[in-house]
């Protein structure tokens, strides 16, 4: 797919991941950007200056909103899905399913509603592509993250279901996996971490060749190369350390 002249909408795209999409995909050249987020008049006029961005109200957790949305997004060619959370939540703890839930909600169901909504724009303006952005999280967990994981992996599940389920409309569905990228999401994380707008590079680069699949990292490239072996490897530090 050509960026060029495409014309997409980015959810979460007031900061982090999203807001550097918004930037690589002017950089080149697409013809106009919805900028999709969860309030509006938090943004619209402060944070994009440039005439193609068009700043909508896309909130995973609202069905109306992202009806709206793709209402009036009818020219979409792109989907970026980014807009993501995290709450802390493990499997076990006595709050722990109330993150759980919205980890699900948001990541699962609130991007599955989003492609739901927006596939058949992509079909009748010739296919297009969607992008999810994913997590190294979505192939191993990790103590204090284990919510997100569940969620991560259900939605890389998700991805993989819909592609199939698209392909007939030509839509090309990929998928993004990353370790740690520096975002306010990340804040007090002191292990390496990807600049935003270098995981954007790499996802648009991934959807101008049709890839399927990007890993943007070292990390998310050993995480996926290790799924091939004993996860007792994997896991053997943090078992001994429990």
């Amino acid at each position: 797919m050509n960026i060029a002249g495409s014309v997409a909408l980015v959810t979460g795209a007031n900061r982090g991941i999203g807001r550097r999409f918004v930037d690589e995909l002017l950089d080149r050249g697409a013809a106009k950007v919805y900028a999709a987020v969860r309030n509006p008049d938090n943004v619209k006029g402060t944070e994009f200056t440039d005439a193609r961005v068009e700043v909508l109200r896309l909130d995973l957790l609202d069905d109306t909103s992202i009806t709206d949305a793709a209402a009036r997004a009818t020219d979409l060619t792109l989907l970026i899905n980014n807009a993501g959370i995290t709450t802390g939540a493990n499997l076990l703890g006595e709050n722990d399913l109330a993150g759980l839930r919205r980890e699900l909600d948001t990541h699962l169901f609130g991007t599955l509603g989003v492609i739901r909504a927006f596939a058949p724009v992509l079909a009748a303006n010739g296919g297009g592509a969607i992008v999810d952005i994913h997590s190294a999280l979505s192939w191993f967990s990790t103590n204090g993250a284990n919510g997100y994981a569940v969620a991560k992996a259900a939605e890389w599940a998700m991805t993989n279901g819909v592609r199939l389920e698209l392909a007939a409309q030509n839509t090309l569905v990929v998928g993004v996996h990353l370790g740690a990228a520096d975002t306010d999401m990340m804040a007090g994380y002191d292990g390496p971490m990807t600049a935003p707008r270098a995981v954007a590079t790499a996802a648009l680069d991934g959807v101008a060749s049709d890839a399927i699949e990007v890993l943007v990292d070292d990390w998310s490239r050993l995480v996926k190369a290790s799924l091939a072996n004993d996860p007792a490897e994997f896991y053997a530090k943090a078992l001994r350390s429990a």
